[in-house]
């Protein structure tokens, strides 16, 4: 079986056009193996070598002084892209960090393009399509799904791919598998599958036990949650036709 990963992805830069010299700063990487966390992530700021703009500054408050004993871009590539090498980056705006990497590889000499070696999904380009006629900025979005974002008081790399990511996981779907497992894990991380065992055919019947009105509305309570979360796209809904949204 194939196996997803996914490197959600942020930048901050100096500026906003890497033709104007403008130079990445801070990349942040938050990694996800089937639409599920893994906790390995990679974190970096950056001397651009030039001075950042007072316009980005603004945004993400990072000072010429802090990036000036950091390390160069092409002291750090090679570990860079050896995290995200093969996965598919899922990026806010994804333009904007993708060109701002190419243009750190072309400097390099070295890589080629990100294309080259990942897929890209803008999740800009899917809240929009998503939610027309909607903001579909990161604070928007967690607005909309309800993702902390309490201390995003600043534009930062990784703190906003770590929003990201949560973002994404609830604009696609939320949540991802179901787990029957007591919490014995085998070393592959698979839960255990105990042996089958089989009821005689002469056991007595099966009490059926029927949902009482207070559990009924209680669920349809939290399915109107869901409707609102996934904008009506409910996939309870859909295999319960007499099961209609109010």
């Amino acid at each position: 079986m194939r196996v997803l990963r996914q490197i959600v992805l942020d930048t901050e830069t100096t500026g906003l056009e890497p033709a104007e010299g403008h130079r990445i700063i801070e990349i942040g990487c938050v990694e996800l193996v089937d639409r599920r966390h893994t906790g390995r992530h990679y974190h970096q700021y950056i001397n651009p070598e030039r001075l950042v703009d007072a316009g980005a500054m603004a945004v993400h408050g990072i000072t010429n002084e802090f990036l000036a004993d950091k390390p160069k871009f092409a002291e750090i590539a090679d570990a860079f892209f050896e995290f995200i090498n093969g996965a598919e980056l899922v990026i806010h705006n994804a333009a904007f960090d993708v060109g701002f990497i190419n243009h750190e590889f072309n400097l390099l000499k070295r890589f080629g393009t990100v294309g080259e070696h990942c897929s890209v999904l803008d999740t800009l380009l899917m809240a929009r399509k998503k939610h027309p006629g909607q903001k579909n900025n990161l604070d928007a979005l967690c607005r909309r799904y309800e993702i902390d974002n309490s201390q995003r008081e600043l534009h930062g790399a990784l703190l906003d791919a770590q929003i990201l990511a949560d973002v994404y996981l609830a604009m696609t779907g939320g949540q991802t598998a179901l787990s029957f497992s007591s919490g014995d894990e085998g070393q592959s991380g698979a839960a255990s599958v105990a042996t089958v065992q089989r009821f005689s055919d002469n056991r007595a019947p099966l009490k059926v036990i029927r949902a009482s009105q207070a559990e009924i509305e209680a669920h349809e309570q939290y399915v109107q949650l869901l409707d609102k979360r996934s904008s009506g796209n409910t996939v309870y809904r859909k295999y319960s036709p007499s099961s209609e949204p109010n």
